[in-house]
């Protein structure tokens, strides 16, 4: 028992590995989509059964009739054999020819001091030639020649009769089964037919669940995904279905949170009002002026917190130029004595909501502007994404702090926020918008010594 406990711990150690690693092979090289997935499903047992039957069925039934057919065929030849030996002929043996011909459809020629040829070279399917060669050897035992070679639809067989030869010509059909061929095309054509309904219906299933992707990452990016109604499967109907019910609790969620805070910006909006004509009618006096920069700062945190709640979902998607973009923050930037370049490789129109993705793009670059002096932007426009890659030379942010500056409202200390005025919203709603567009917004180290910024979302 300890033994074959042993072998059994040794095979695991062999054999887990390589089995782990074919798993892995095969994983990398399967297809990925469910269309083609379900294909295979489909097909590979179909083909692995009909390999199966061909393999067992045809092998056995083509063996079996060809030596029936070649058992008959060698007996007519041992016994035409048997009668040239044992009975005189006349000198061109035309009666024995006669009776081959007639009566066993056999077409014969005897050569008088005739030799056999050379043994040709075996055909790579030798399953005649080798069953005649055996019923031959086991029926008439004397030296022949076989020739099963060619196009021709005769075999030829020549026996060696003391100083004769004994040629046969016999049809291929006589000796050989010929007409296995139909097996296969029936076998080939139904499986084909099948193949044809299989994607067929496949297809009728796998379009609701494509609809269903297609309308979950629509609205994933914050598109409208108008027109989608579940169809196919009871399984893809309810996926469906609790994709409209999720998909309408956010709408109404998100509807009732921009009213609350409409309405929220209503109210503070007119009290900041009232404090703002108190503060007018009580004049220029210097122990006001603390409190007028109180109101201002309110009503800045008022404007970002309501831009940040509402994140401008309800825009829809345009066309807007890279160039013209950055153009437009490089000239901002040097208003401020400081240098941007930019560059843009592929497209220069892209598919965004223009006014968000200019506030996303503007609070990334406004960052640099007060914390760095030069900055350079990287555009990168492909078939699938659009990347921008900020680089600036400032001081940077703590790889621990990178993901906590995303939040809203989180400061860093006072030393690096140099503005007095900063919300703390600006990176959360780059985020927030970057999100919405499918892709997102990270932070890595600079070449230039600072902060990387980078943009990533679906082109």
């Amino acid at each position: 028992m300890a033994l074959f406990d042993t072998l059994k711990r040794d095979m695991d150690r062999f054999t887990l590995p390589g089995w782990r690693s074919f798993v892995r092979w095969l994983r990398r090289h399967l297809p990925t989509g469910l269309y083609i997935r379900s294909l295979l499903i489909v097909i590979l047992p179909m083909l692995l059964l009909q390999s199966v039957v061909a393999a067992v069925f045809m092998e056995r039934h083509w063996r079996m009739v060809t030596e029936r057919l070649s058992e008959g065929t060698v007996r007519d030849i041992a016994a035409i054999v048997e009668v040239i030996k044992t009975y005189p002929q006349d000198a061109n043996y035309d009666a024995i020819t006669r009776i081959a011909n007639d009566a066993l459809n056999l077409t014969i020629a005897v050569e008088e001091d005739g030799q056999l040829p050379p043994p040709r070279p075996r055909p790579f399917f030798a399953i005649l030639d080798d069953i005649l060669a055996e019923q031959i050897n086991r029926q008439i035992q004397m030296p022949f020649w076989i020739d099963t070679v060619g196009a021709s639809r005769l075999v030829e067989i020549r026996v060696k009769l003391d100083s004769r030869v004994l040629r046969v010509f016999v049809r291929r059909g006589s000796t050989y089964a010929s007409n296995t061929h139909i097996f296969l095309v029936w076998m080939v054509g139904t499986a084909l037919v099948l193949v044809g309904i299989s994607i067929l219906f496949l297809r009728g299933q796998i379009r609701p669940i494509l609809a269903l992707a297609r309308a979950a990452e629509s609205f994933g990016k914050g598109q409208r995904t108008e027109g989608f109604s579940p169809r196919g499967a009871d399984e893809v109907r309810r996926a469906g279905l609790a994709f409209i019910q999720m998909r309408e609790r956010i709408e109404r969620q998100m509807e009732q949170r921009t009213a609350m805070l409409a309405g929220i910006s209503h109210d503070l909006r007119t009290i900041l009002t009232r404090f703002r004509l108190q503060l007018a009618l009580a004049g220029d006096k210097p122990e006001l002026a603390g409190m007028s920069q109180d109101v201002e700062d309110m009503q800045s945190m008022l404007e970002g917190y309501l831009a940040f709640a509402k994140g401008e979902a309800e825009e829809d998607f345009g066309e807007l130029r890279l160039s013209e973009l950055l153009e437009k923050l490089r000239s901002d930037f040097a208003l401020s004595g400081k240098t941007m370049t930019y560059e843009i490789e592929g497209d220069d129109e892209i598919a965004v909501r223009p006014n968000a993705f200019t506030r996303l793009v503007g609070n990334l670059v406004s960052n640099s502007e007060r914390y760095a002096d030069n900055l350079h932007i990287d555009a990168r426009h492909s078939a699938k994404w659009l990347t921008l890659t900020l680089d600036d030379d400032g001081p940077g942010i703590p790889p621990e702090a990178r993901e906590d500056v995303f939040k809203p409202f989180y400061r860093l200390d006072e030393a690096r926020n140099l503005n007095a005025s900063g919300t703390g919203l600006g990176l959360a709603i780059a985020r927030d918008i970057a999100r919405a567009h499918g892709g997102n917004v990270t932070l890595a180290d600079s070449p230039k010594g600072g902060l990387r910024a980078v943009v990533r979302v679906p082109a």
